[in-house]
């Protein structure tokens, strides 16, 4: 391991455009490093340090920290620092002033260090495809393992566009609010605007979202419970284990259970809190959980937040302003102002309507929206035609909607959802029925208590029960359909197993709690295969955020008391993108406790059939009755009590339907999608996605540092890493890795990696050829032209110092500057574009040349000098794009938020604050932007 001292100067080989960087503090598991040109400080940890000591060489000109220059003649090393000897005297390493590293790939050159044209091309291409990435569009959007939703990737799109974005997401069950999430918070660690993100979840639910992040978008986030802080308490930064790590998960009820980790976590500087069922924490004028108050506590010091609820303001506007104060305390100060408050948003959302509609407004909207809008902006708009009116609907929204803050999607608003249909099975024992029923009410009393306790062991008698016997017959007729089967527990699962292996020929996968992430990406990639495993056997805790779209038949063994968990269990099939309906198979014995719970769902909520929202508050207001009634099942009230227990809840969802029907928001659905901003969206991603460009990159890169490719499938295939460069793809272990450049092989197949231009193995490939230098000089000989010479091609990179939490890259990212220029130092970049060097480029001997003391001495430098200057000019007319771009951008947000401000008291007033504070920010980072010689390829021009 390398030593680290203060004082020592360092560069990042993952952001060489940050300079030379200072050591300031050192211990024994982290480096810490300030960039003094950046003006940034980076802490990296020593086992994974991607750092590279600087040190000048003899004949080098430094400046010390008077800014006087000094010459280098010897250079000596006194085990800490560097000492620097010239006829000035000495110079510690310490009293080195603002230096930079510009030299290097001439010197390659000269000593005749160079690599083949290949290579060359190989570094060429890999700045041309990193400057494509940072600044497209969809940066971000490309790599996770999802189907392309639009109102999801709309969602993501407009919340990631903002500025530390403080939202609600609150679509409906099965529209993805977990998805919007992630992508939201990939977007934004991609392109660098946040580094720190806290999860907070029930504990019921930190695995799925540990998995969701890992298997769809490749972020690795570390579960933080007591253990874990105990065993971060001596070695953690500052004594706080929430300083160890960047992307944290942990169950909001750790931190509210404990003040001394709640005040770690307070202290720890987070870019963004996420909160997963916020409507759980609960909020009243006159009392506050410690839930809700550890959330309020964290939502002050976090810069962004995203609140994830299904339940939002047609459920009790008391609940839904909590949500609100904190997300902005300011705006939401006082609730009896905000109930007080006249928004009534109905007669807008006629106006949009009417107008998407292409339908005459009636005389009382059109006076409603002069008075919003102003008859001169309305004439304007109405001279564009159509283009006058999409923009008018815009303004409308954007105005007028709440949807600066609240994003709700509905399933009524949506296509392409599967219709359920419940094939409802009632057993017999065909001998001792009444043994039946009392093993499965044990069988029941114990799944009922593990809903809240640690599981109970339970004494299965499955090669003979009746639901095991129909679930033999089933496989039979189904064959070879696939088959998803859920039930309560592990133990469960693991004794169908063994019954089913008896029983029946079919192939059996697994799925629960005790398996590895490895374990279960094999079972379920076994169930997807055509020949693999036709039925599967689903644990309640195991299967979260798992894609089974390809089966279409699931079997409920047993049900669960709460609706929500049911509607859970249905949902792991009913999703968007389910090609079939959905069949739903009920098995239960007559007069046993499930008979009881079939029916209640079944008559009183039409469950199996229709998605049940509101499904918490259903669950707390009956229970209680219905846990009561299956208890009771062999009683001689069973049958009156279930009857009027199914009246009463169906009255109840009647009431709730027309309840949530009334408080639907229309305006603030109509803001929550806009499908022509979606569909474009779409259509760029597809668009990257059938482009071949990244996989003939990446075979290229693979095929450099040795990595083995062996075709699996169209665009799939099994790396294999040599020994020798295990060292350059960590992540592709000994046995090797399966991969696919195809979306729609990796969303059948989790346990393929999917590789986009988002995927950390693409982007690791990126920095690594370029920080390791890979094809930064070359030579070669150019055949098949009809000139002879000497031809100089030079790759200059155009760099910002880059600032943390600031989004440079969309308008001026490191962008590549190719200039050619012959033996007499005159500029032919145009003459010889890079793929005719691709095409007749071979690799040739360099030492004629670096042997010819002239060529050295006087040609090469003048050619080198032209090269710089030709770039300096080029350099002033990205920087003028890159400005005119942010220009243009910024102006038109800030204008926006400005216009928003004085309609929506939604706006926040730091957004537009913000907004101003980055525009000056990118406008001295774009406008300071240097040139970087980055790589350089000597060329013999003729056959001789």
């Amino acid at each position: 391991m390398v030593d680290f001292y203060p004082d020592q100067r360092w560069a990042s080989e993952g952001e060489p455009e940050l300079g030379v960087g200072i050591i300031i503090e050192a211990n024994k598991s982290r480096v810490k490093v300030h960039f003094p040109v950046a003006g940034e400080t980076r802490q990296y940890a020593l086992t994974n340090t991607p750092l590279r000591r600087v040190v000048f060489k003899p004949g080098d000109t430094v400046v010390d920290t008077n800014k006087n220059s000094f010459v280098i003649e010897r250079v000596q090393d006194n085990g800490e620092l560097i000492v620097y000897i010239g006829k000035q005297g000495t110079l510690s390493e310490a009293d080195l002033g603002e230096v930079s590293v510009s030299h290097g790939v001439n010197d390659r050159l000269l000593i005749g260090d160079v690599e083949t044209p290949d290579v060359f091309a190989l570094r060429r291409n890999t700045l041309a495809y990193d400057h494509m990435r940072r600044i497209s569009p969809i940066n971000g959007f490309v790599g996770g393992r999802i189907d392309l939703i639009p109102h999801q990737l709309y969602i993501a799109h407009e919340v990631s566009s903002r500025y530390a974005p403080r939202v609600l997401l609150s679509d409906q069950v099965g529209l993805g609010k977990t998805i919007e999430a992630c992508l939201i918070m990939h977007r934004l660690l991609l392109s660098g605007q946040v580094s720190r993100i806290l999860i907070l979840v029930p504990d019921s639910l930190i695995h799925q979202w540990f998995v969701e992040m890992l298997r769809r978008f490749n972020l690795w986030f570390h579960i933080f419970d007591e253990e874990r802080c105990a065993s971060l308490d001596e070695s953690a930064p500052e004594g706080n284990p929430f300083l160890d790590d960047q992307l944290i998960i942990c169950s909001t009820s750790f931190l509210s259970g404990s003040k001394k980790r709640a005040q770690q976590a307070i202290s720890a500087d987070w870019d963004m809190l996420v909160v997963d069922e916020a409507h759980h924490l609960a909020w009243s004028l006159e009392k506050v959980s410690p839930e809700y108050a550890i959330v309020e506590m964290l939502s002050k010091v976090a810069k962004g937040l995203l609140l994830l609820t299904a339940t939002p303001e047609q459920l009790g506007v008391e609940s839904h302003f909590a949500r609100l104060r904190l997300l902005d305390p300011e705006r939401y100060a006082d609730y009896h102002k905000f109930i007080n408050e006249s928004q009534d948003h109905s007669a807008i959302a006629n106006i949009v309507e009417a107008l998407s509609l292409g339908k005459t407004l009636k005389a009382k909207e059109k006076k409603l929206l002069v008075t919003l809008i102003g008859e001169q902006r309305i004439a304007k708009l109405e001279e564009k035609g159509a283009v006058g009116k999409n923009q008018l609907i815009e303004d409308l929204l954007d105005q007028h909607g709440p949807g600066r803050v609240v994003f709700r999607n509905t399933r009524a608003a949506m296509s392409g959802f599967p219709k359920r249909k419940a094939h409802l099975i009632p057993l017999t024992g065909e001998e001792k029925h009444e043994e039946w029923i009392k093993r499965l009410a044990k069988e029941y009393a114990i799944d009922k208590e593990s809903e809240i306790e640690a599981p109970l062991k339970q004494q299965f008698w499955f090669t003979k029960d009746p639901r095991v016997s129909w679930l033999v017959g089933l496989l039979d007729q189904l064959n070879p359909e696939k088959i998803v089967l859920i039930c309560r527990s592990k133990a469960k699962v693991l004794a169908l197993e063994k019954a089913l292996q008896k029983l029946s020929s079919a192939k059996v996968g697994v799925f629960h709690e005790d398996l590895t992430i490895v374990q279960r990406d094999r079972n379920a990639a076994w169930f997807a295969e055509p020949d693999g495993a036709q039925i599967l056997l689903c644990a309640e805790i195991g299967s979260e955020g798992r894609n089974f779209q390809f089966a279409h038949h699931l079997v409920l063994f047993d049900l669960p008391v709460h609706p929500e968990l049911l509607e859970q269990r249905i949902g792991r099939l009913d999703r968007i993108g389910q090609t079939e309906a959905i069949q739903i198979h009920v098995p239960y014995l007559k007069g046993s406790p499930q008979e009881v719970l079939v029916r209640w769902f079944h008559e009183g909520l039409n469950a199996f059939e229709e998605n049940i929202e509101g499904g918490n508050q259903i669950g707390q207001l009956f229970s209680d009755r219905l846990i009561e009634t299956t208890l009771a099942v062999s009683s001689a009230t069973s049958a009156a009590n279930l009857a009027a227990l199914i009246t009463d809840t169906a009255t109840y969802q009647k009431q709730l339907k027309e309840t949530l029907a009334k408080g639907r928001d229309r305006l603030l659905e109509m803001n929550s999608f806009r499908p022509k901003v979606a569909a474009s969206l779409v259509e760029a991603i597809k668009a990257a996605d059938q482009d071949l460009g990244l996989e003939i990159y990446m075979t290229k890169v693979f095929e450099h540092f040795g990595i083995e490719m062996e075709d699996l499938a169209p665009h799939t295939y099994l790396l294999h890493p040599s020994r020798a460069n295990v060292a350059a793809f960590p992540s592709i272990p000994d046995q090797g890795i399966s991969i696919t450049f195809d979306r729609k092989r990796a969303l059948s197949r989790e346990d393929v990696s999917f590789i986009s231009w988002d995927h950390p193995m693409v982007t690791g490939a990126i920095d690594m050829v370029l920080s390791l230098g890979t094809g930064a000089a070359s030579f070669g000989v150019l055949r098949g032209t009809e000139d002879n010479g000497i031809l100089l091609e030079v790759i200059f990179v155009l760099e910002t110092a880059g600032r943390e939490g600031v989004f440079v890259d969309r308008f001026l990212p490191n962008t590549p500057i190719r200039v050619v220029v012959d033996h007499a130092s005159e500029e032919v970049t145009e003459d010889y574009p890079a793929d005719l060097f691709y095409k007749q480029l071979i690799p040739g001997k360099v030492n004629e040349l670096i042997e010819n003391e002239m060529f050295v001495d006087e040609i090469l430098p003048e050619m080198i000098k032209t090269a710089i200057e030709i770039a300096e000019q080029l350099k002033k007319k990205e920087i003028e794009i890159g400005l005119s771009a942010m220009n243009q951008t910024m102006d038109h947000e800030i204008g926006r938020l400005a216009s928003l401000y004085k309609r929506n008291k939604s706006i926040r007033p730091d957004e537009i604050r913000t907004a101003l504070e980055h525009k000056n920010e990118l406008t001295i980072l774009i406008g300071e932007a240097r040139i970087r010689m980055d790589s350089l390829q000597l060329i013999r021009e003729g056959d001789r």
